[in-house]
């Protein structure tokens, strides 16, 4: 089973949340062939989503920088697709005080890193997030902590970085006065 093909359906049915009708009847045989219906949508079979791994890695990722770039890739190196959540203005704000750029923005310039499959802009709660993504490793930044460790699901942390007291979001906004 080639790989690629699982994975473009794989980003299909997230980017969806299944995949729809409409999408499905433009599918070549051999990509329909991978999929089940459920209700209204096609999803992966359980044995084809298992030839792939999903990472999954999220975080606020205001001021994209060397050290973001550095952790994304360390995180693809773990699995076939990279999957990463960005935290809603609103998380960013209560958590930080304070936001530089739209959640828009930071899942635009996080979607144009070579290493990145798909972005998504984070839900409710990260639980929820990973029931729709429901990947096979979790990656969390050096200083991440692993709040969400859910069964099954092999965590990473990250100890390595890119030069710690050059690129931390922190300390770029403090030094740009913002």
């Amino acid at each position: 089973m080639n790989k690629n093909i699982i994975k473009k359906i794989y980003l299909l049915q997230i980017k969806w949340s299944g995949i729809p009708q409409s999408i499905y009847n433009d599918l070549i045989d051999e990509e329909k062939f991978l999929l089940e219906k459920s209700s209204d949508r096609y999803f992966l079979k359980t044995e084809n989503r298992k030839l792939i791994t999903i990472v999954q890695v999220g975080g606020a990722f205001d001021v994209l920088h060397l050290g973001h770039v550095y952790t994304l890739n360390e995180a693809k190196k773990h699995g076939d697709v990279l999957v990463v959540t960005i935290a809603t203005d609103e998380l960013v704000k209560k958590k930080k005080g304070k936001l530089i750029h739209t959640q828009d923005y930071r899942a635009k310039m996080v979607e144009q890193l070579k290493s990145v499959d798909l972005v998504l802009i984070g839900v409710e709660t990260p639980e929820k997030t990973y029931e729709k993504v429901k990947p096979d490793v979790i990656v969390y930044g050096y200083d991440q902590k692993p709040f969400l460790q859910p069964e099954g699901v092999k965590i990473i942390q990250l100890t390595e970085h890119f030069e710690q007291d050059k690129f931390k979001t922190s300390k770029i906004i403090k030094e740009l006065g913002l």
